[in-house]
This record gives structure tokens, sequence and C-alpha cells, in this order.
């Protein structure tokens, strides 16, 4: 047995509430809140296929940390499926499959479906079904591999979001903020990012000047107190893509975003940056 192995059992000696050490959404989107009530602030959202590690447990509520970028927060105890490290462990040691396209169905063999936002995550996808527990899932819809996606289509998938809502803590095409909608579209890059604009601005390259922006570069923008509170993907150097009451095209300069609707300035421009 492995020092890892003794330490994880440590773990959920200390912490003996605990039904499982890990989950995973299985359903199509469940909200992440910041303390355990449905009236709590939603600061996030897990995607179908999204695994997370348990933190605690308090009544009907369960604290995670999201495996993929650590956010923390609340869920509903009825809103996932426990995970052991051993199965945790053999979901890693497969391809991860990602929705790409705007709609996306799962059906089990009651006919019961799920509908699947794009950036949805398909755990043991063979062919066309998945497994998920004790569940079999048959799929309808367009995932791939992310490190495989062709980049040439980076305008599509960025406007595949074009009019969703804004939600605040939404990362679904039925609702999304600004941050969820870059680090969302990233996913099915391949390229993983932060959960928050200001966190998602501590990574990639800077690109000095507005006129040096390309398809794919980070625009963020920061309030009077000078803190990084929203970002955007550039289509060019003068045209960005992003959430602000929904998400739409405007025109963006050296000052920043301007709106194409009010004709007014609506963000102010901090710094841009290059991942891809």
């Amino acid at each position: 047995m492995t020092n890892a192995t003794n330490l994880q059992g440590d773990l959920l000696q200390m912490r003996p509430e605990l039904s499982t050490p890990f989950g995973i959404c299985n359903l199509s989107v469940i909200p992440v809140r910041a303390e355990p009530s449905d009236r709590s602030e939603m600061v996030t959202q897990l995607l179908f296929g999204e695994t997370f590690e348990v933190l605690e447990q308090k009544e009907n509520w369960t604290k995670v940390k999201v495996l993929y970028d650590d956010y923390i927060g609340w869920i509903g105890n009825k809103q996932y499926l426990g995970l052991e490290k051993n199965e945790l462990d053999e979901l890693n040691q497969h391809e991860e499959f990602v929705c790409s396209a705007p709609f996306n169905f799962l059906t089990n063999a009651l006919g019961h479906s799920h509908y699947l936002s794009p950036g949805s995550s398909l755990p043991l996808f063979r062919g066309d079904t998945i497994f998920l527990g004790d569940e079999k899932y048959y799929f309808k819809g367009k995932a791939y591999v992310p490190q495989l996606y062709p980049y040439k289509n980076m305008e599509s998938l960025f406007k595949m979001f074009l009019n969703a809502p804004y939600l605040w803590g939404g990362r679904s095409i039925l609702g999304i903020d600004c941050s969820g909608l870059t680090q969302v579209c990233f996913k099915i890059m391949g390229v993983k990012l932060k959960r928050d604009a200001y966190q998602q601005a501590e990574q990639g390259e800077l690109v000095s000047f507005i006129e040096e922006g390309k398809l794919g570069d980070l625009a963020f923008f920061d309030n009077a107190e000078g803190r990084i509170t929203h970002v955007g993907v550039l289509l060019n150097n003068h045209q960005i893509i992003h959430a602000s009451g929904k998400v739409r095209i405007d025109s963006i300069d050296h000052q920043g975003i301007f709106n194409n609707e009010t004709q007014q300035y609506s963000h102010k421009l901090r710094i841009i940056k290059r991942l891809l």
C-alpha cells in the first residue's frame, strides 16, 4: 500500500460522515452555492460528467471541490452520484470526450433523457454509449477529445453561445456568465481556464496592444477600484464576444467595449492575454 493510499484512508477515518470521497455530476447541470442553502448565491455550476472531491457533508448538502478548476462550494445531496477513489481513477484512465454541439442528448434504457450543454463531459464513452455507475446511456450529439478539437472552428464555437442569457455563476447555454463562457469554450478546445475573470487574467501571455489582438485572445476589464470583473474573447482586433445581459458581439478598442446598441462604452479595458 502506498503512502498516498494510507493518507486517503486516514482522511476518510478522520471524516467518517462522508459517504464517498468523490462524486460526479449525473444531471444536465447542477448549481454550486456559496453556502448550504437553496437561497444562497450560485457561484458556479457543474455540467454533466464533471467530477469533484467531497470535503464535508451537512444535512441535505455536500461541500465539494471541483476537480477541473478547484472551485469550492455546496451542492444538494440528491444531485450527484458518489464515487470511490478506484472509480474516479478508472474514469481518469480513459480519454475524456466533451460535448461540442449546441444540442446533445443522453437516453437510458427506460427512455429517460438528459439534455447536455456544450462543455459537458462524457465519462467512459464508447461508440455511441456512455457508462455511469449502473446506468448505460445512448448519446446523440457531437463530442470530441478536446486536444483534437480543430482550432479553425474557434469562431463558430464562440458564436454557438450567442444570445444565451446572462446568469451569475452559469456555465450552460441556457444561462452563462462572462468567465463561464470563456472557461467552457476553452474547455472544449482542451485549454484549462480557472473559473473567475480575475483568476483567468493570471494565465497566458500578455498582448501589449489591442491592434495586436487576434481570434481567441482574452480581454479583461476592470471596475473603478481597479479590480478585474469582466472577460470576453476577441474575434479580431476590433470585435469581442462576451456575456453582458446576454452573449453578444460588440466593438472593442484601446478604451474598452463599445456597446453597439447603446452606443456607449460599457467596460474599461485592462489587459489582453493569449493562451492559444
